[in-house]
């Protein structure tokens, strides 16, 4: 009867992809064949750490022992929890993790404390930055500050960050390669502030505005103005009308829109405001409606049959993580 040594290495390392790392390190235990499968770099490409709560030792020894050219993306978390005396990320690892880990190209930062971490001890290789529950200074993301930090970074997520505002989004213009904003509850952004960053934000290809205090209709304004060469918009519900979508009318390059509730108010444009808009869009090719109450309903019937040139989905919003951070 085969066995599991009986499969190739190539299997096992796919295998061995899926544990979380201190499991990985533990079977590195089992025999000397396990132990050089561990060891093998095409296994730390893709390394999640949000689960543990590291003392700085074990996390320069994963660094230096694991994680090195092969590292691709890195999900860490900096523990900001009320009381708690866990460390906090430094300025040290942030360059270290430049050095050791070249082709580093995707860092998610969970609860992190980042008001002593300068952006420029960032790794200069990113290409996608997610901040999530993440404090950080006023001095991150200025205009002012050095304009060749982060010179290859195209995707930026701020959810939840709570002191991010309007100096921080005009910050952003800096970025030249800069192609795809995720903003999620950053409530101190204001409509002015959004459209003074949108006209400089010309090039963005992909704009997400979730869960803010913007009007959906003062959002797309903005974008209508500034952001011709849009191709995807995802975007809460709360204060959109039918005059609010008809902004986006005629959009040469919108490839897909999603609509997310549940904020949904009198003015909501109905499904065949919304079909006539999207008519309108020479592109658009999917619209995604969430958290509506449209699922099973007449309204996704309607929305099927008024596009039959989209992918339409229509769905609840997905629940969301018992880990708050994540």
């Amino acid at each position: 009867m085969a066995s599991v040594n009986d499969l190739p290495d190539s299997v096992l390392l796919e295998i061995f992809s899926y544990l979380p790392v201190r499991d990985r390190i533990r079977i590195s235990r089992v025999c000397h064949r396990w132990k050089r499968l561990v060891d093998d770099r095409w296994l730390w490409r893709h390394v999640d750490l949000t689960l543990y709560t590291m003392r700085p030792k074990v996390m320069w020894h994963l660094l230096r022992r694991y994680m090195a050219s092969r590292l691709y993306s890195l999900r860490m978390g900096g523990y900001l929890f009320s009381g708690s005396k866990a460390p906090q990320l430094s300025p040290a690892l942030m360059r270290a993790l430049g050095q050791k880990c070249p082709n580093l190209k995707r860092l998610c930062l969970h609860v992190a404390d980042l008001t002593t971490v300068p952006i420029t001890s960032l790794p200069s290789t990113l290409r996608t930055l997610e901040l999530h529950s993440c404090e950080i200074s006023m001095s991150w993301l200025l205009k002012e500050q050095d304009p060749m930090v982060l010179p290859l970074l195209e995707c930026i997520v701020l959810d939840r960050v709570p002191a991010f505002r309007d100096e921080h989004l005009q910050g952003l213009t800096r970025f030249q390669a800069l192609r795809s904003l995720v903003l999620g509850g950053t409530y101190r952004v204001t409509e002015t502030g959004l459209d003074a960053s949108l006209q400089e934000l010309s090039y963005l290809q992909r704009l997400e505005v979730l869960g803010c205090t913007l009007s959906a209709d003062s959002t797309l304004l903005a974008v209508s103005r500034h952001l011709r060469d849009v191709r995807k918009i995802r975007l809460t519900v709360g204060g959109l009308s039918a005059s609010g979508l008809a902004y986006l009318e005629g959009m040469p390059a919108l490839e897909s829109l999603c609509l997310q509730g549940p904020l949904i108010t009198p003015e909501m444009p109905t499904p065949a405001q919304i079909i006539s808009s999207c008519l309108s869009m020479p592109k658009l090719r999917g619209l995604e409606v969430q958290g509506l109450g449209w699922e099973g309903q007449e309204a996704e019937q309607i929305l099927r049959k008024g596009l039959p040139h989209c992918m339409v989905i229509v769905r609840a919003c997905p629940k969301e993580s018992m880990d708050w951070w994540m």
